[in-house]
C-alpha cells in the first residue's frame, strides 16, 4: 500500500472509500464521486475489510459475504485506482489491539446503545486505515448516519489532516437502501422491509406539509399573531381561502413539531409490526446530526430522522436528512467538513 501510494496522483488529489466488501452500487456511487472529485489524474483507494472490532457477540461476523473477486470488479470499473485488502492478521498483528479509539458519549446512542462497542472498533480501523492510506479526502455513505459523524468528529478531534465527504444514500427503485445486507432478505421479509423508508418517507412529508402551513401563516396578515385572530379579519374581507389557510394553521399547530414528524414514521412503523413476517423496531430517532441527542419539538434547524429494525434475522438502518424551519445560509450540511 505505501509502494502505491508513493506513486499516486498529486497532492490534493488523494482520496479513499472504506468497505467491508460485498459491494454493490451505493459502494459504487462513492468510489465514482472520489474519482470525480480527484480527478483522472488523481488517485483513489477502496479498502476492503471485515473489520471483527465492529461486530459484536451474536452479530454476524462469520456470516457476512466476502465477495473479494467481485469486488475488484465493481471497484475498479468504477474508478479505483487500487484495492487494499489486508487480512485480520495485517491490520491487528499480534491479535485485538490494547489501545484503541473510544468513540465517546455519541458513541452510546442509538446504534451505539444497540451495538455496545461497535462504534470503538469502527473509529480503531478508520483511523489505522487513514494513517495507512494517507488520503486527501474521505468518503463515506450517509446511510451510516451516526457513524459519518463520529467520523468527522474524530477527524476534528484528533487534528486528522483529511477532508470527510459525505454522500447521499443510494436506493433500490422500491426505496430500499442499498446494503449489502439487502441479500439476506426473502421476497417476503423485503416487502416488510420496505416500510424502513416508507416510515421516513411519511416524516418527511408531514414536515414538508408543516413548513408549507408555516409559509403560508407568515405571509397572512398580523403575520404570526394568534391563527384565530387571522381568520376572524380575512372573513370580513371575505378572503375564504386565506380564512381557511389560518384555521388550518390553527389547527396544525396543535399537532406540529418534531413529535409530528416522529409520529407520522411511527405509524408506518407500527403498521409493519402486524405484518407477515413482521418487523422489529430497534429505535425510531430524530436527532441532531451534531450529537445525535434526540431535538425537542420546537426545533429549528438540521435534524436526521433515523430507523433500525429487524426482519426476520437481518437488521437493517435507514436514515434521511431533514431540515426544520427556513434554510439559513450558517446552517452546517451534511455533505462535507473538514
Amino acid at each position: 500500500m505505501r509502494d502505491a501510494a508513493a506513486r499516486r496522483g498529486a497532492p490534493g488529489r488523494n482520496a479513499v472509500v472504506m468497505t467491508m466488501g460485498a459491494l454493490h452500487e451505493g459502494h459504487a456511487t462513492l468510489i465514482r464521486a472520489a474519482r470525480a472529485r480527484v480527478g483522472e489524474d488523481g488517485f483513489v483507494v477502496v479498502t476492503v475489510f471485515v473489520n471483527p472490532l465492529q461486530f459484536g457477540a451474536g452479530e454476524d461476523l462469520d456470516r457476512y459475504p466476502r465477495t473479494l473477486d467481485a469486488d475488484l470488479e465493481l471497484a475498479l470499473g468504477a474508478g479505483a485506482s487500487v484495492v487494499f485488502a489486508p487480512s485480520v492478521d495485517e491490520v491487528y498483528p499480534g491479535g485485538e489491539p490494547q489501545v484503541r479509539v473510544t468513540a465517546g458519549p455519541m458513541g452510546e446512542r442509538l446504534e451505539g446503545a444497540s451495538r455496545p462497542g461497535h462504534f470503538d472498533g469502527m473509529l480503531t480501523v478508520v483511523a489505522k486505515l487513514l494513517h495507512l492510506t494517507a488520503p486527501d479526502l474521505a468518503l463515506f455513505g450517509q446511510k451510516d448516519a451516526q457513524q459519518l459523524a463520529l467520523i468527522r468528529r474524530m477527524v476534528r478531534d484528533l487534528n486528522f489532516p483529511v477532508e470527510v465527504v459525505g454522500v447521499e444514500t443510494v436506493r433500490e427503485e422500491d426505496g430500499l437502501a442499498l446494503s449489502s445486507r439487502n441479500r439476506y432478505l426473502s421476497a417476503g421479509e423485503r416487502r416488510t422491509a420496505l416500510a424502513l423508508s416508507r416510515a421516513l418517507f411519511a416524516g418527511r412529508e408531514r414536515l414538508a406539509a408543516q413548513e408549507a402551513l408555516r409559509a403560508r401563516a407568515d405571509a397572512l396578515p398580523n403575520g404570526r399573531d394568534r391563527a384565530g385572530n387571522r381568520a376572524e379579519a380575512l372573513s370580513r374581507l371575505g378572503e375564504a381561502r386565506a380564512a381557511a389557510d389560518a384555521h388550518a394553521v390553527a389547527q396544525a399547530a396543535e399537532c406540529a413539531g418534531a413529535g409530528a414528524v416522529r409520529a407520522a414514521a411511527r405509524a408506518v412503523l407500527d403498521e409493519a409490526a402486524k405484518a407477515e413476517p413482521p418487523l422489529t423496531l430497534d429505535y425510531l430517532a430524530l436527532v441532531d446530526p451534531a450529537d445525535f441527542t434526540e431535538v425537542a419539538d420546537d426545533h429549528d434547524g438540521e435534524a436526521v430522522l433515523a430507523v433500525a429494525a429487524r426482519v426476520g434475522s437481518t437488521r437493517l438502518i435507514d436514515n434521511i436528512p431533514l431540515r426544520f424551519g427556513p434554510p439559513s445560509p450558517e446552517s452546517p450540511t451534511l455533505g462535507a467538513t473538514k
